[in-house]
């Protein structure tokens, strides 16, 4: 598969098969993620891989007990910035912009992998980190699962590029 597939391919998955993953696949997309660029080359950020099923069932009953499709998924993945006050120059906080970046090499190489996930930006923060015990000072941007697709989710409708896209100036 190429990478334009590859990302034809990603879909937000909500259904999980009961089947781990393997410790090798999980190096490599783990691995993606530890790849992507991030300010400054700084790399202020952490993910848990949370693959306690007693862990999972508390962090969803407890900060997002609507997303129960996530205690279906092997593992959840919490990505966590640990330096939430740092700005660029441009007047955008970095750790958005940098873990939105590992997460998407994240999804990417799960595709490549065979693996699905899903964003999940529903959740509570402050009881995410109370479960997780997660510092104070750090901040929990996503949450994301993954594991085996139980089925593929259909393509959903994306604007075309004449719309989206401008040469130049607006």
């Amino acid at each position: 598969m190429t990478l334009i597939e590859e990302i034809i391919a990603r879909r937000s998955v909500r259904e999980y098969a009961p089947r781990p993953i393997e410790e090798d696949k999980l190096i490599r997309v783990l691995e993606a993620g530890r790849l992507a660029p991030t300010a400054r080359n700084q790399q202020e950020w952490r993910i848990l891989v949370i693959d306690d099923p007693a862990l999972k069932e508390r962090l969803v009953d407890e900060s997002s007990p609507h997303q129960p499709f996530l205690k279906q998924a092997p593992l959840i993945l919490a990505a966590c910035a640990l330096n939430p006050s740092y700005v660029m120059r441009c007047g955008h906080p970095a750790y958005l912009i940098d873990l939105a970046i590992v997460l998407d090499h994240v999804s990417l190489q799960a595709v490549r992998e065979g693996l699905g996930t899903c964003w999940i930006g529903s959740f509570d923060e402050g009881k995410a980190k109370a479960v997780l015990r997660v510092p104070d000072e750090v901040r929990i941007v996503e949450l994301m699962s993954l594991g085996y697709p139980a089925r593929r989710p259909a393509a959903r409708e994306r604007k075309p590029g004449s719309e989206l896209f401008r040469r130049g100036s607006w």
